[in-house]
């Protein structure tokens, strides 16, 4: 059972526990991700759907409702039952589409509670090996000589990629050149094929090549260095200031879902990325473990809201 002591001592000190909320889960959970298959918040879905069901005795499955930029699936959690038994795992783009989407149909902050974030993963900024750039400030370098020329993939507008490239071009006062892709691995194909410059990645895109020596990483966007890649400096640490940019997976349920049922799941994620196995897949993919409470997760994607809208707003970016 996904019962904590947490949750237990919440129980005997309140009384006002509800007794649903202590027999969880009764049945089947659904953990919706709103993006297709084989992408990271699959990815870690599936870890975590695979956790719970051994943990627990009950079937969790991974329920992908993709498009419109990951809101239609995320809408339909928000409208779901708070009963625990329909969960939502997002990513950084659940902190971009507020500022990308106007008009959502949800607000991201009320209509959600947040239980854990599962991982974090830094971009790397990468080039080709046979570009004459050895380190970040020969690209910031490149891109004020050639202001517009250097062209930079993403996996599409709004991604990820994208807005981690326009912060680039914000805080080092460049001009680059954005072009969108179908994916993170579109884009690693785009840098080696010499139709873009540079990609800003989500690491589990490009680990792959850098380490067989076909794409240079030049910085990571995390404030400390990625444990899988330790001798790439951040880019701060490449004189950079102010950069940041931090991928992350996290697992949400509907407003109004039972407090002792938040902190079930959150605990069960805490230790499901604290078992050895999970820990080394996930480092794998070029993750950091994170499993933190829902207070702390809670801060954090409000935090990451408020400065992508700005971030968005300042770079002209909509997709209406």
């Amino acid at each position: 059972m996904l019962v904590t002591a947490i949750a237990a001592s919440i129980c005997a000190s309140t009384l006002t526990c509800d007794v649903a909320a202590q027999k969880y889960p009764e049945k089947t959970v659904r953990i919706v991700t709103p993006f297709g298959p084989g992408g990271g918040t699959d990815i870690f879905s599936r870890i975590l759907a695979q956790h719970f069901t051994e943990t627990t005795g009950r079937q969790f499955i991974v329920e992908n409702r993709p498009g419109a930029g990951s809101t239609l699936g995320t809408e339909y959690v928000a409208k779901s039952p708070p009963d625990g038994y329909t969960l939502l795992m997002t990513s950084a783009s659940f902190s971009f589409n507020p500022g990308l989407y106007p008009k959502l149909r949800f607000d991201p902050i009320k209509d959600f509670t947040r239980i854990a974030q599962v991982v974090q993963v830094p971009h790397v900024i990468v080039v080709i090996q046979s570009l004459p750039v050895k380190d970040l400030q020969g690209l910031v370098k490149l891109a004020r000589g050639r202001p517009g020329e250097v062209l930079y993939a993403s996996s599409g507008a709004g991604s990820a990629m994208h807005l981690a490239g326009a912060l680039f071009g914000i805080v080092t006062k460049t001009q680059l050149t954005h072009v969108p892709y179908k994916s993170g691995g579109a884009t690693t194909a785009a840098v080696m094929g010499g139709e873009a410059t540079t990609a800003f990645n989500t690491l589990e895109t490009a680990i792959a090549l850098i380490r067989a020596g076909r794409l240079r990483a030049l910085a990571v966007s995390t404030r400390e260095r990625s444990p899988v890649l330790p001798e790439v400096p951040t880019v701060m640490e490449a004189g950079v200031k102010d950069y940041e940019a931090i991928g992350w997976f996290g697992l949400m349920a509907p407003a109004g879902t039972p407090l002792a049922i938040v902190e079930q799941v959150s605990a069960e994620v805490a230790k499901a990325m604290a078992t050895p196995a999970i820990r080394k897949l996930t480092l794998e993919q070029g993750a950091t473990p994170v499993g933190n409470k829902p207070g702390e997760f809670d801060r954090f994607v409000r935090d990451e809201i408020a400065k992508w809208t700005r971030i968005i707003q300042q770079a002209g970016i909509r997709l209406d």
